[in-house]
């Protein structure tokens, strides 16, 4: 499987930290190219280092995902230093968590802008170059969250349930080009974020979790290099969730 992605061009955004860093390392492992892209330029070039040492080309791109005309200019850059781009992971994501009542306007609006405007920029911005190569992976990154909803997190469950949705409307519009799409949705992941949480929250979403542990970034990156591979040409269009059974359904 690994083979199969051997020599790829790799777009992965938010790549500098936690998911997306463990992706960008799996797919270099794997003998891809990665584009780096990140809105925080230290970190995505700590990334390139970690690839570069690995044996593997990865170039860092300073990147607001949410701004459409960057977001165009970058791919087409990323395309110039490449050459193409064959597979495409939307990773990039923030969370501004509150109730409801007290979420402020911009709290709402900037989680949709990134997380879901994000994803539509970059795919869009791909499309044209996946369409040419006759053959495309697109990776969204979800979470359960935008499947079950979750208290003091409206508008990342709105945004996540959003990418479910641009993913299964994207994969009808190109699996006739040889291109998939799908949803990654992963549970409780460990991560920078995560281990920031009190010891008693932990502990509570362990219990809702059949296998009684956290996930793993690099579980996630397994999962997004199989869906990036030959071996999973027939699966499009599906949210694949990765939580440890936390949502069964």
């Amino acid at each position: 499987m690994q083979s199969q992605v051997k020599g790829k061009r790799v777009i992965i955004t938010g790549a500098g930290s936690g998911i997306g860093k463990a992706i960008a390392r799996a797919f270099a492992e794997a003998g891809a190219l990665i584009a780096v892209c990140d809105i925080n330029q230290e970190a995505a070039q700590i990334t390139v280092k970690e690839i570069e040492i690995i044996g593997a080309k990865a170039i860092a791109y300073k990147i607001d995902v949410g701004d459409f005309r960057a977001v165009n200019e970058t791919v087409e850059k990323i395309v110039q230093d490449f050459g193409t781009i064959e597979i495409l992971i939307n990773n990039a994501g923030i969370t501004r968590d509150t109730l409801l009542l007290r979420m402020k306007e911009d709290d709402f609006d900037d989680v949709i802008r990134i997380n879901l405007k994000g994803a539509f920029n970059f795919t869009r911005a791909c499309l044209k170059f996946l369409v040419k190569e006759r053959w495309g992976r697109i990776v969204n990154i979800a979470s359960v969250i935008g499947e079950m909803g979750n208290a003091g997190q409206a508008n990342y469950t709105a945004a996540k349930a959003g990418l479910i949705g641009l993913t299964k409307a994207t994969a009808k519009e190109v699996a006739s080009r040889n291109i998939t799409v799908n949803a990654v949705a992963p549970g409780f992941i460990k991560t920078a974020m995560t281990e920031k949480l009190p010891e008693a929250v932990i502990q509570e979403y362990l219990k809702q979790i059949p296998v009684g542990r956290e996930g793993t970034p690099e579980e996630i990156a397994a999962l997004c290099l199989f869906l990036s591979s030959d071996e999973a040409s027939y699966i499009t269009g599906q949210v694949i969730r990765i939580d440890g059974g936390m949502l069964i359904a």
